[in-house]
């Protein structure tokens, strides 16, 4: 199992984390789009590191178009040598329509042929083959020689694909090189609903299993003292009640017959209470999203409950923890 850490989202202390994180001895980063984009922090990072894996965790695809996302993937594929990971998501209908003003519809078929078309893209570029891609959401069929870098010395990126339901968790497997679990997953949903979907599109485009990688944003819940613990805990409730809250995760709680629960949370939400709203997270539901532990029982206890489901994992902490604390975390797996 590989383990993966941050940056932060805001590019300002970006070199600063990624240096630290090569050193501390994580395998992999990844950045998110929130409040900054998600490209600018890992040019950096890419030019104050050597080693470690660059990757977006998320960046918005339907924000883009196949090829913004496949000339800003290839030029930071060669400034990072080679270690640049494209995690993609689809956002929600209205992110898409009113935050980014862009196009929604059929997000699993569309999701497909964007990456598609990248592919395509970046086949031209390698072979100097004509760009004639045409879909029913995307056409790419002009590439003049000023517009075309040339081959990527170290080939194109891998490209990972965020999914939470079956059909998008299919889509992953077929075209994609890895999966991007949500944080609101738990270990049977994997199991029981994500590995079998993405076990089918890898079957539809002839894969196995271990030609993609699965990559885990597990939450954690520790601390050295009892009131570190209690901070981690309130954290993490409250995290998993936004998350909750949003139709879309319905299935992970209905899968545990808490579906109901939803409902509930999102009544709140739409109150603004959200105190009220960690309330409803109790220890049951809070044991069954977090792993539970002091900092020496945590990489044992990852260990045991995703070993045979997830490659690469990052540790979810929706809480102040000292870096320093990390790193023990992470020493514990090597």
């Amino acid at each position: 199992m590989l383990v993966d850490g941050g940056i932060g989202f805001d590019p300002s202390g970006a070199v600063e984390a990624a240096v630290r994180a090569e050193g501390d001895g994580y395998d992999g980063i990844w950045t998110a789009e929130t409040a900054h984009d998600p490209f600018l922090p890992l040019v950096l990072a890419a030019e104050h590191t050597a080693r470690i894996a660059l990757g977006t965790g998320i960046a918005v695809a339907f924000a883009r178009n196949p090829m913004t996302l496949a000339t800003t993937a290839n030029d930071l594929q060669a400034l990072s040598e080679g270690r640049f990971l494209l995690g993609l998501g689809s956002q929600i209908k209205p992110h898409i329509e009113k935050r980014f003003s862009m196009p929604w519809s059929h997000p699993a078929p569309r999701m497909r042929e964007l990456i598609l078309a990248m592919r395509a893209i970046w086949a031209s570029w390698a072979d100097g083959s004509r760009l004639a891609f045409r879909g029913e959401f995307y056409r790419h069929t002009l590439m003049t020689p000023m517009f075309d870098p040339g081959p990527n010395p170290y080939g194109p990126p891998k490209v990972f694909l965020a999914a939470v339901g079956p059909q998008m968790t299919e889509v992953a497997g077929e075209v994609a090189d890895g999966l991007l679990a949500h944080g609101f997953t738990t270990a049977r949903y994997l199991r029981e609903v994500s590995i079998p979907a993405l076990e089918r599109g890898l079957a539809r485009a002839g894969k196995q299993r271990g030609d993609v990688q699965v990559s885990y944003p597990g939450m954690v819940v520790t601390g050295t003292d009892a009131a570190e613990v209690a901070a981690a805990r309130q954290g993490v409730k409250t995290q998993l009640a936004f998350y909750g809250s949003t139709p879309a995760y319905r299935p992970v709680l209905e899968l545990h017959g808490w579906g109901d629960l939803q409902g509930d949370l999102h009544a709140l939400s739409r109150r603004g209470e959200w105190e009220a709203m960690a309330d409803l997270i109790d220890d049951e539901i809070l044991d069954e999203f977090a792993v539970v532990g002091d900092l020496s029982e945590i990489p044992g206890k990852v260990r045991a409950r995703f070993d045979d489901l997830v490659d690469r994992f990052s540790f979810y902490t929706p809480y102040e923890i000292d870096p320093d604390r990390l790193a023990k975390l992470l020493a514990g797996f090597r």
